[in-house]
């Protein structure tokens, strides 16, 4: 299962209505925007989010693989992309300002569905990590499910009955499970092909403890594609200290391996945090597109956070 956001205005009643998701292949230039484009990866059993007006309003399975299908919502006879999806609409919808403080960690660097301000980007069709699946899966559950107010307490039998004939929460449960799933396992088979590549051993400190060592992903899960997030020279092994500093930016190497301090750390602190400026790790070929990625996007080189080298 793969999990997308959908970007749908005045037509996402009709959209619902007609238990279907379609898009047109060419805009007025011609061209195929890529988040067009995209509907084309959908697949059978894929979890779709639908934003209107910058709130999750429901959640849909796609039915079929994407083909193509005519404009259900006119008589223009344009052939589109389009997929069967079965709707499950929130009673409760989400708003993402409301809660971009959540959301904002997770999107991705590139073709992320938001903006910085919590506006969602011009396109139809975005892709979602499984950890923001995660996350909108639980805020939508606890708007929808979970959250009871006094009224509804005082008849609980008849609650009890409705939620039975809820289709909404057993959705919501079993697309959290599976996106859950999926990251475990994907971990889980990361960092048993990374390890040996690192001599099981932190890679600054020499920590060999198992339970000490963490498989850091030097381009995350969230802007990772599924072969980059598998992907064993996508990441280094690191104790829990230098784990954490590498996954919030503070250390970063190039592509020969050197060790690059971000300036927010002091010089007087480097001894606390177990590094020194000569430090240099044993890379490899494959690692220098991942090391070079990290460093760009996630090194917090500048004072300002940013790293223009």
């Amino acid at each position: 299962m793969n999990f997308y956001i959908v970007m749908q205005g005045r037509t996402y009643d009709e959209a619902k209505e007609k238990q279907v998701v379609w898009c047109s292949i060419l805009d007025n230039s011609g061209q195929t925007p890529h988040s067009w484009e995209r509907m084309k990866e959908v697949k059978k059993g894929d979890a779709i989010f639908h934003c209107v007006k910058g709130e999750i309003v429901a959640i849909s399975t796609a039915q079929e693989d994407c083909g193509e299908g005519v404009n259900p919502f006119d008589q223009s006879g344009e052939v589109g992309h389009q997929f069967p999806a079965v709707y499950e609409e929130l009673h409760f919808p989400v708003s993402i300002k409301e809660h971009f403080e959540e959301i904002e960690p997770l999107l991705p660097v590139k073709y992320s569905p938001f903006q910085h301000n919590g506006d969602g980007n011009q396109g139809f069709l975005y892709p979602c990590n499984e950890m923001l699946a995660i996350k909108l899966l639980e805020l939508m559950s606890d708007a929808n499910i979970y959250e009871e107010n006094e009224e509804q307490l005082e008849f609980a039998i008849g609650l009890i009955a409705q939620k039975e004939r809820n289709t909404l929460a057993p959705v919501l449960i079993e697309t959290e499970a599976e996106a859950k799933v999926k990251i475990r396992k994907g971990q889980q088979k990361f960092r048993k092909q990374l390890m040996p590549l690192w001599d099981n051993q932190c890679a600054l400190c020499g920590i060999s403890l198992p339970g000490l060592l963490r498989a850091s992903h030097s381009k995350p899960w969230k802007d990772a594609t599924n072969d980059e997030r598998l992907d064993p020279y996508n990441g280094i092994l690191l104790c829990h200290n230098h784990d954490a500093l590498y996954d919030q930016g503070y250390i970063a190497f190039d592509g020969t391996g050197k060790i690059h301090i971000s300036s927010e750390i002091e010089q007087m602190g480097y001894v606390k945090y177990g590094i020194h400026e000569k430090m240099r790790v044993a890379r490899v070929e494959e690692n220098k597109k991942y090391f070079k990625w990290h460093k760009r996007e996630i090194f917090r080189g500048e004072k300002n956070g940013l790293e223009n080298s």
